[in-house]
């Protein structure tokens, strides 16, 4: 297949998703229940603001819709490009402690927390799973090639390429049905689609049976990728370029101080021309709910170190509460445990239920 072709194939694809994430987003707001979302993170460190603005907000507002919400936390998959492995523990606490800072609430919204390394019924589903997709398509996966690009890797070890497979694994073993991503990871996505149609068709349907899993649809970020303070690249811990969460006011301000702006004087909202002003327009943008054109024409020929200045200040303001609770539970080190291992019975019983589905169709009960 030519790169035009596929080229083609993927936007006429992304085009299909965004639609179809509309849709989904309008539903969700009347059917709460009709859906489970997965999400997650990999425990590789801190989350920064680009996390906080790109999913975590979205994770609040749907569980304060009443959107049941598994939250993973991909400690296994740490182990595919990472050597941080003696951080995963740390990280897994941390990941708690910026999530309920955040605004999410075990205990008032139906959500559970967990890492996938505690559930063993789900990951014993990476067996059949992986009977169901052929080497070729994992080899075709884009978002694989990219992740083993960005990492630098040059001897790809097997849990990277199988990565898609586990992926649907935990999405399908909760029969999770909306997964919140980005453009980057709707190859992800559709391998779990088609893996969970395969499953049915061959186990399922042709017995005449009811389907075991659901087929997920992507819910599309509404947030624009947000650069890190170099105005050229993602935000990222790794490349030195992010704020993060649990960075002090003075840290943050220090932070945006140092940030890329460029020579001109009068500030405007322009993304292809101007990136890193714009960049820099929008992270106020979205910490004041102000449209970036209205900050930038505010602004006129204040230049960069006004933009800083009002950046620095709105920042902070919109943090200022996530990091008091932030402090608060960091000192609770029992409740982060609690709410662990709460999620991960949850989470397991989840699993041995749809394991016994499993085993059922596939005609393994003993």
């Amino acid at each position: 297949m030519s790169e035009e072709i596929l080229n083609t194939d993927i936007n006429a694809s992304y085009a299909a998703a965004i639609e179809r994430s509309k849709k989904l987003e309008d539903d969700l707001i009347k059917n709460p229940k009709k859906y489970r979302v997965l999400t997650g993170d990999r425990p590789t460190g801190l989350l920064h603001i680009g996390h906080y603005f790109g999913s975590l907000q979205n994770r609040v507002r749907l569980a304060n819709l009443g959107v049941p919400t598994m939250i993973l936390i991909a400690d296994y998959q740490v182990l595919t490009d990472h050597d941080a492995f003696d951080k995963i523990s740390q990280n897994t606490k941390q990941l708690v402690i910026d999530y309920l800072a955040a605004g999410i609430n075990p205990e008032k919204q139906d959500v559970i927390i967990y890492p996938h390394s505690y559930i063993p019924e789900a990951n014993q589903l990476m067996i059949p799973f992986l009977t169901l997709i052929s080497n070729s398509e994992l080899s075709r996966n884009p978002t694989v090639k990219e992740e083993i690009q960005s990492a630098g890797l040059t001897n790809v070890n097997a849990g990277m390429y199988t990565y898609p497979v586990h992926q649907a694994v935990d999405i399908l073993f909760c029969k999770g049905n909306v997964v919140p991503a980005g453009k980057d990871q709707l190859p992800h996505i559709e391998m779990a689609r088609t893996i969970a149609s395969r499953f049915n068709k061959k186990f399922c349907t042709d017995m005449g049976k009811e389907p075991v899993f659901p087929l997920p649809e992507v819910l599309l970020s509404k947030t624009p990728m947000i650069l890190g303070l170099d105005g050229s690249q993602k935000m990222s811990k790794s490349r030195g370029n992010a704020i993060m969460l649990s960075a002090t006011e003075d840290e943050t301000a220090k932070l945006i101080k140092k940030a890329k702006t460029d020579q001109e004087r009068n500030i405007t909202y322009d993304p292809v021309n101007r990136p890193e002003v714009a960049n820099l327009l929008m992270l106020i943008s979205l910490c004041t709910g102000e449209a970036p054109e209205a900050i930038a024409a505010r602004i006129g020929d204040g230049g960069g170190g006004m933009l800083k200045s009002i950046l620095t200040e709105a920042m902070n303001e919109k943090l200022k509460p996530l990091r008091a609770e932030r402090a608060r539970l960091e000192q609770d080190p029992e409740y982060i445990r609690k709410v662990l291992n709460d999620g991960v019975k949850k989470a397991r019983e989840i699993a041995v239920k749809t394991l016994d589905e499993v085993r059922e169709r596939m005609n393994m009960v003993i």
